[in-house]
């Protein structure tokens, strides 16, 4: 059907709190915004009861959709929770111990105890398969096809559900991976099988294995979540799903279940996406996206017009923000950093009797103090509310009303703790989290060589634009927008992602004397397994846009950078350009280059893009009239100052031309914005409401 027909597109973004769902009208821009508590039992309930209730609001038939784009922290629970299915892995004899070696080295060489993370498939059920393959490619030894059927057999007996496949040097040679897959499939048809050839063909046997049984673990649960949504959608009427990738591209539901571990961190990648795109919107290619939730915090470094994307990405870490203490994941990744500072994030006072906030989290259930559900300990949204910045009879939309008593009560019992009074034990909490989330922000921009004085930020999430105005004052930064749907802008960026895949493989070699016919080959390999997957999806091959990039290093180096390549070099042969490409990537990341160094290429990737769907963004004529002004609050603004009556005004209700003088609160259903003394705010042409900062620090 034509999109004429099909205007309408939905994204649903399930997150640790809240699930929000938008429903976008392409031909005339409207937006359509529901927001309800994650129902962490089964999440795919709250999809199935926001979707309901948004299309029953709206007024919208299903069949008047074209498609629905869905994000989920299910990959990212399950491993971080250890729920996943029964997994073995089978690795070549002699390498049983694979995962339990990991990179030998200590993410924190002070402490003498250590705690490690747990491979998620533990040493007895690691079995070995007599086989070699060397690192050319050869083979030495043949599988030994006997052990591997009475293997199969033990599986089933055992009740296994998963296997992970992963043989030494598969990345060159796949045919013995692909042989015992064939010989499980005929023993014991029942199991899902992950082969390390297909998920992760690259060199460096611990981070291959490690996603390959990451893969295996989680995609029984994975498969079967996607097959209840599926049916779910179907009752309702929807046609045409897919699923938002941690690359930043959506990925059809067959590819979802295939590679389950592809989905990790699929909600804040859409957010940081939708930040970019709203960045080119209004012609702001270099900014910061934030994204403050009801559980965690993510920001993000856009530059020139795009998130910047990783391989070196960790998930289920034992000390959540201490690099290395977590599972290495090699794929391309959204490079974000995530901050334990979410609407939900516990307040206590630690052993020293300091005030500590987060990382842990009150979660959709209980939920905060307020939200009446059975918590117990003060969060940041109890501070919020009880400082003024929420309005306790507004909460979506007036929907869900808070319980500011209970919050108070929480929070006068943290200050007894502490010997302040409940209000100035709320702007402690209110403090601590913001400096938290402003030092990280920093860190995270320093350690990618940016400097970030003076720039955008985009802030958005049920909490960011609640803190956005002191993170700015604090990093010094020009201006903030807060989009329209801020409350679920994640679930809008999902709407603007194009289908896309991407696959690499390791062939190690001298930059000057690589095999370019080799080269060649291997990307005429990977571009026709990349193939079929669009034409299933109905994207015509012809129209995909096809990236290429190497991961390279001076030769003798542990690790490499990634550097993005036009197809003509290859295709050239042109070595020296693919040196100046590196040294232009090096130089940007490490401010010198190495003269005289020999060069090494190690893995080279591939990557396809669908072209990008239609996205209006531009804000519909017809908006809400009338006064916007609602009012006004005490609100407590600064230590020295207490609480200011402030002015309300009803965000829906603000025309273009508006100027905004600070302080002042905008209320919207799905969030609160702030706009705090010394700073004004108008509307732009796609709605957003941009804050300008007359005064930094």
């Amino acid at each position: 059907m034509s999109e004429r027909v099909q205007p309408y597109r939905v994204g649903v973004d399930i997150g640790g709190t809240f699930t929000d769902l938008v429903l976008l009208n392409n031909q005339s821009g409207a937006l359509a915004v529901e927001k309800l508590l994650t129902t962490p039992d089964d999440p795919a309930r709250a999809v199935q009861d926001g979707t309901r209730r948004l299309l029953e609001r709206t007024g919208t038939r299903p069949e008047s959709i074209a498609d629905i784009i869905h994000a989920t922290t299910l990959v990212s629970n399950a491993l971080i929770e250890r729920k996943g299915a029964k997994t073995a892995l089978l690795v070549t004899a002699g390498f049983r111990d694979v995962l339990q070696c990991a990179r030998e080295s200590r993410y924190n060489v002070y402490d003498l105890a250590l705690e490690v993370p747990e491979p998620v498939v533990p040493r007895h059920r690691t079995f070995e398969i007599p086989e070699r393959i060397l690192a050319t490619g050869e083979v030495r030894v043949p599988p030994d096809e006997g052990a591997v059927r009475r293997l199969a057999r033990r599986l089933r007996r055992e009740r296994y559900e998963a296997v992970a496949v992963c043989l030494l040097h598969a990345y060159r040679n796949p045919d013995h991976e692909r042989r015992v897959a064939a010989l499980l499939r005929t023993e014991a048809p029942d199991l899902f099988i992950s082969l390390s050839s297909e998920v992760l063909a690259q060199a460096r046997e611990f981070e291959r294995a490690c996603l390959t049984a990451m893969n295996a673990f989680v995609q029984p649960v994975v498969k079967g979540y996607l097959a209840r949504l599926e049916a779910d959608l179907a009752a309702l009427g929807f046609r045409g799903s897919y699923y938002m990738g941690s690359q930043g591209g959506i990925l059809t539901p067959e590819a979802a279940a295939q590679f389950p571990v592809r989905l990790l961190e699929s909600g804040p990648a859409a957010g940081a996406l939708a930040a970019a795109l709203y960045g080119r919107l209004i012609g702001c290619p270099d900014l910061l996206s934030f994204d403050m939730g009801g559980t965690t915090a993510k920001a993000c470094l856009v530059r020139g017009g795009a998130p910047l994307i990783t391989t070196d990405f960790e998930v289920a870490r034992v000390k959540r923000f201490m690099r290395g203490s977590g599972l290495p994941v090699r794929l391309p990744i959204v490079d974000m950093i995530e901050i334990g500072a979410g609407g939900g994030s516990l307040a206590r006072a630690d052993a020293l009797g300091l005030l500590s906030v987060g990382p842990e989290s009150a979660g959709a259930d209980p939920g905060p103090v307020c939200y009446g559900r059975g918590g117990t300990e003060p969060t940041v949204t109890d501070a919020d509310l009880l400082l003024g910045y929420l309005n306790a009879a507004y909460f979506l939309g007036g929907e869900m009303a808070l319980d500011a008593a209970g919050a108070e009560t929480a929070l006068g019992d943290l200050g007894a703790r502490l010997g302040l009074s409940a209000v100035r034990a709320a702007w402690g909490i209110h403090e601590v989290v913001t400096a938290n989330m402003a030092e990280a922000l920093r860190v995270h921009a320093v350690e990618k060589g940016v400097n970030y004085r003076g720039m955008t930020m985009v802030a958005f999430g049920g909490a960011g634009p609640v803190h956005a105005y002191r993170i700015a004052r604090i990093l010094g930064l020009a201006r903030v927008i807060f989009p329209r749907a801020v409350g679920a802008f994640s679930a809008l960026g999902l709407l603007s992602a194009r289908l896309a895949f991407d696959l690499s493989t390791s062939y190690v070699t001298d930059l000057a004397s690589a095999d370019m016919d080799r080269v060649h080959d291997l990307y005429r390999d990977m571009f026709g397994q990349l193939e079929p997957l669009f034409t299933k999806a109905g994207v015509a091959w012809n129209l995909v846009e096809r990236r290429i990039s190497v991961d390279m290093r001076y030769k003798r180096q542990g690790f490499e950078v990634t550097v993005p390549v036009p197809e003509v070099y290859l295709e050239d042969g042109n070595r020296a350009a693919l040196a100046e490409a590196f040294d232009a990537v090096y130089q940007a990341s490490y401010g010198r280059l190495v003269a005289g160094a020999p060069v090494e290429a190690v893995t080279w990737r591939a990557a396809a893009l669908a072209p990008p769907p239609r996205f209006n963004l531009r804000m519909e004529t017809g908006a809400a009239t009338g006064d916007a002004i609602k009012g006004s609050r005490p609100v407590y603004l600064r230590e020295d100052q207490g609480s200011v009556e402030v002015p309300v005004l009803d965000r829906y209700r603000l025309q273009p031309g508006v100027r905004i003088e600070g302080p002042v609160i905008l209320e919207e259903r799905e969030s609160t914005i702030y706009i705090g003394p010394g700073a004004w705010a108008t509307l732009d042409e796609l709605g957003g409401v941009v804050m300008t900062l007359c005064e930094v620090s």
